[in-house]
C-alpha cells in the first residue's frame, strides 16, 4: 500500500455513534463509547473510522440537522472527550473522518433563527432560500419541488407582524433549511468549520449530499415533480448536481492540501454523490476535487453476476480513469442491511441472504480501490423489520406515514454480549433501554459470540482484511475478467484469482485450476450457492 496516499485502498468502518456503544447508561451511544470500542475495530483490521454527526442538534434527523458545527452535543460528550477519542485513535493507528453536512442545517441554527426574525430581502435571509409564494396572497409554494423525505420542499413562515410571509426551501424536512451557497458568507462559514476540525487533528470528512448545495438560481418548477416524489435519490436536476458545486470541492481540496503540506499527513474528502451515471460520478473525483465519492451502484445492483460485472466495469472505466480509485460500499445508515437485502427478511443467522452477504463482502474487499463497511455488517446483522410504529424515529415515517424506505431498522444499537437486551450496548443500571429496541435474536449476532466462533461473519471480515493487507495484488490496481460458467463472476488481480458464485449450485472446482489460498469459513461447495473464494496462481 502507498502509505502517503493511504486513502486510495483504505478500508473505513462507519460508526453510527448513536448506536455503537453507550458509556453513560442513557441508552444512546456516545464518543466515549466509540473510544472504548477502538480496540475492537483495531482487531478487526480497518484503517479508519467515519463518525456520524455528533454536533449539537435537536435530533429531528439524528444529527443531520446541525445547530452548531463546531461543538459536540451533550448527549454524545464534549470537545474534551472528542480530543481523547482522537488521541486514542492516533495511538492505535486508526484514522478518523467526520461527517459534515453542508447542504442544510437545523432550523435551530443561530443564523436561521436570525433569518426568521429578519425582514424579507435582508442579509440574514440571503443565507438561505427565502422566496415569495405564488397565487393569491402568496399562499402557494414558490415552485413544485418535493422534499426527499416527503411532502413539499417549502414551508411558509409567519412574519414579525404576525402575517403569513415568505417561504423557505428545505430539500429534506422543514427542520433542515437549505443553505444558499450562492451567498459568499456561507462558503466562508464552512471554510472556518473545516479548519476548526482539521486543527483538532481529524483525517478528513465524509460530505453529506455532496451533489447538492447549489440550486438553479431562478428556482423554476421541476420538469418531473412526480419522479422527485417517488424516490429518495437526487433526481431533480434543478436542485442537485449544479455545475457550481465543483468549485466548492476544488476549494475544500485546496484547504486539505494546505494542511497536508504542513505535516505530510494527507487529509481525505469523500462525498456522498448520488448522480445518474458513473461518468457523472467521475466528475466529482477529478484530481483537484474530492479524493473519493461513494459508488452506490454496487449497493443497488441486484444479486446477479452480469449486473455486478456491469457496474464494476463502468466504475473501473469511468472513475478509475480520473486517477482516483473507486470507493466501494455495500451498506450504510440509510440502507436496508445487506443480509436482508440479498435474501429473505427472516432474522435467523443462516439462510440465503447471509451467504450472499458474506460473498459480497469478500468480493468488495477484492476489488481495486477503497471500501467502506457499515457497523454491524461484520456481525452478519439482518435488518430489524418489525419495530413498532411508536418507536420509529425516522423523519421519513413522520412525513409520509409510510414504513417504506424508513431507516430505523438498520440503526438498532449493536449487540456486544449476553443473551438479552441491552446486550452490553449500555453500561447503565439493570433495565436500561437502548434508544431503539433490540430483538431477542440479536443474541445470535453479539460481538462476544462472533469473536468466539471462527465460522462467524466477523472472522470472515477479519480474515479478508488481513489478506487484503498481506497480498500486494489487492487494494489499488486493476482487474481482468475471466470467462466462467454461467452464474459465476471471476477476475484476476495480477496472479490472484477472485470468484463469486451467484448461482444455486456449488462451484465445482477452483476457477482456472488454481488452488484455494484462503477465504475464511466461506469455501466452494460448503453452501448450496452464493459462496465466494479467493484463489492464487501456483499457491
Amino acid at each position: 500500500m502507498n502509505r502517503h496516499h493511504w486513502w486510495r485502498d483504505a478500508v473505513i468502518y462507519q460508526v453510527y455513534v448513536r448506536s455503537f456503544l453507550d458509556s453513560t447508561g442513557d441508552g444512546i451511544g456516545d464518543l466515549a463509547g466509540v473510544r472504548a470500542g477502538l480496540p475492537y475495530l483495531k482487531k478487526l483490521g480497518v484503517d479508519g473510522i467515519w463518525l456520524s454527526p455528533f454536533y449539537p442538534s435537536p435530533q429531528h434527523d439524528h444529527g443531520y440537522d446541525v445547530a452548531d458545527y463546531r461543538d459536540v452535543d451533550p448527549v454524545y460528550g464534549d470537545l474534551d472527550e472528542f480530543d481523547r477519542l482522537m488521541a486514542a485513535a492516533r495511538r492505535l493507528g486508526i484514522r478518523v473522518l467526520l461527517d459534515i453536512v453542508p447542504n442544510h442545517c437545523s432550523s435551530e441554527h443561530p443564523w436561521f433563527r436570525e433569518a426568521l426574525a429578519a425582514a424579507p430581502g435582508s442579509p440574514e435571509r440571503a443565507r438561505f432560500h427565502f422566496a415569495d409564494g405564488r397565487g393569491p396572497g402568496g399562499a402557494e409554494p414558490p415552485n413544485n419541488w418535493h422534499a426527499m423525505f416527503g411532502g413539499p420542499a417549502w414551508t411558509r413562515v409567519t412574519e414579525a407582524d404576525g402575517r403569513p410571509g415568505q417561504w423557505y426551501l428545505h430539500m429534506f424536512t422543514p427542520e433542515q433549511p437549505d443553505w444558499n451557497w450562492r451567498n459568499p458568507e456561507v462558503a466562508a462559514e464552512f471554510d472556518h468549520v473545516l479548519r476548526f476540525w482539521l486543527d483538532r487533528g481529524v483525517d478528513g470528512f465524509r460530505i453529506d449530499v455532496a451533489a447538492g448545495l447549489f440550486k438553479h438560481p431562478e428556482l423554476p418548477d421541476s420538469p418531473d415533480p412526480e419522479a422527485d416524489a417517488r424516490t429518495r435519490d437526487s433526481v431533480n436536476p434543478l436542485a442537485w448536481n449544479q455545475p457550481e458545486v465543483h468549485d466548492v470541492w476544488r476549494h475544500w481540496r485546496a484547504v486539505c492540501e494546505e494542511y497536508t503540506a504542513r505535516d505530510g499527513r494527507e487529509r481525505l474528502l469523500v462525498g456522498e454523490v448520488s448522480v445518474p451515471t458513473a461518468r457523472e460520478h467521475a466528475r466529482y473525483v477529478r484530481p483537484d476535487e474530492l479524493h473519493q465519492a461513494f459508488f452506490f451502484d454496487l449497493l443497488g445492483a441486484p444479486w446477479d453476476a452480469d449486473a455486478f460485472r456491469k457496474v464494476i466495469s463502468e466504475a473501473m472505466q469511468d472513475i478509475a480513469g480520473t486517477g482516483s480509485t473507486v470507493t466501494w460500499v455495500l451498506n450504510n445508515h440509510d440502507q436496508v442491511r445487506t443480509v436482508t437485502r440479498y435474501g429473505e427478511p427472516a432474522p435467523e443467522a443462516g439462510g440465503l441472504g447471509a451467504a450472499r452477504a458474506r460473498a459480497a463482502a469478500l468480493l468488495m474487499l477484492a476489488l481495486p480501490g477503497a471500501a467502506y463497511i457499515y457497523q454491524g455488517e461484520e456481525l452478519g446483522l439482518p435488518e430489524v423489520v418489525d419495530l413498532p410504529d411508536d418507536v420509529l424515529t425516522d423523519p421519513i415515517f413522520r412525513r409520509t406515514g409510510s414504513r417504506a424506505r424508513i431507516r430505523d431498522g438498520c440503526r438498532v444499537p449493536l449487540p456486544w454480549s449476553g443473551q438479552a437486551s441491552p446486550f452490553g450496548f449500555t453500561s447503565g443500571a439493570e433495565g436500561a433501554k437502548p434508544w431503539l429496541p433490540q430483538p431477542e435474536w440479536f443474541a445470535e449476532h453479539a460481538t462476544e459470540r462472533a469473536l468466539a466462533d471462527t465460522r462467524s461473519s466477523w472472522h470472515l471480515y477479519r480474515d479478508g482484511l488481513q489478506l487484503r493487507s498481506a497480498l500486494t495484488q489487492l487494494g489499488e490496481g486493476t482487474l481482468r475478467w475471466l470467462d466462467t460458467q454461467p452464474g459465476v463472476l471471476a477476475f484476476t488481480r495480477d496472479d490472484l484469482v477472485c470468484a463469486v458464485n451467484f448461482g444455486t449450485a456449488p462451484v465445482p472446482a477452483p476457477v482456472a485450476g488454481t488452488p484455494l489460498l484462503a477465504s475464511g469459513p466461506c469455501r466452494p461447495g460448503e453452501l448450496p450457492g452464493s459462496t465466494a473464494a479467493w484463489w492464487i496462481d501456483g499457491a
